[in-house]
C-alpha cells in the first residue's frame, strides 16, 4: 500500500454524482443541469407545500365543511364490564367513586366520567359518576346497586 493506491473503505462514500456548476469542462456547465430560466433555475427557490404550478391548489378548490361545537362536553367512558372486572379482581367491594376510577387509571383527575352500558354487572355497587346512560343506570339498579350523579 502506498499513496498511489489508497482508496476509501468499502461503503464509506456515497456521493457519485457529477459536481454541477463548475464550468464548461465538467460537462454540466452553463445552466448547471437546471434547464433555462424559471423559478426552479434560481438559487433560493423553494416551492410552497401544495403548490400546483399556479393551478388553484386542492386545499382551496375543495369547500370547507363541518364545525366544532365550542360548548361540547367530553366524557371519559367507563363500561359496566370494566366495573365488574374491578370487583372480580378484588379492587372494590361495594362502592365505586371518582377516586377509585382515577387510581385505577380509568380516568384522570380532570376528566368527567360517564358510565356506559356494555357488559353486565353481577354485583351490588354504589356507583358515583358525572353521567350515566339509561342502560347503565338500569343495569346497576337491577343488580341492587345505587346510582349517584356527581
Amino acid at each position: 500500500m502506498n499513496l498511489s493506491n489508497l482508496q476509501p473503505a468499502e461503503g464509506s462514500t456515497h456521493n457519485q454524482n457529477k459536481r454541477v456548476g463548475r464550468g464548461e469542462g465538467s460537462g454540466k456547465g452553463g445552466t448547471a443541469a437546471r434547464g433555462h430560466k424559471g423559478a426552479k433555475s434560481r438559487s433560493g427557490y423553494s416551492r410552497k407545500i401544495g403548490f400546483e404550478g399556479g393551478q388553484m391548489p386542492l386545499q382551496r378548490r375543495v369547500p370547507k365543511f363541518g364545525f366544532k361545537n365550542i360548548n361540547r362536553v367530553e366524557y371519559q367512558g367507563v363500561n359496566l364490564d370494566t366495573l365488574q372486572s374491578l370487583v372480580d379482581n378484588g379492587i372494590v367491594t361495594d362502592t365505586i367513586d371518582f377516586a377509585v376510577l382515577v387510581e385505577n387509571r380509568l380516568a384522570t383527575k380532570n376528566e368527567l366520567v360517564k358510565i356506559l352500558g356494555r357488559g353486565e354487572l353481577k354485583s351490588k355497587l354504589k356507583v358515583s359518576a358525572h353521567k350515566f346512560t339509561a342502560t347503565a343506570k338500569a343495569a346497576i339498579e337491577a343488580a341492587g346497586g345505587e346510582v349517584v350523579t356527581l
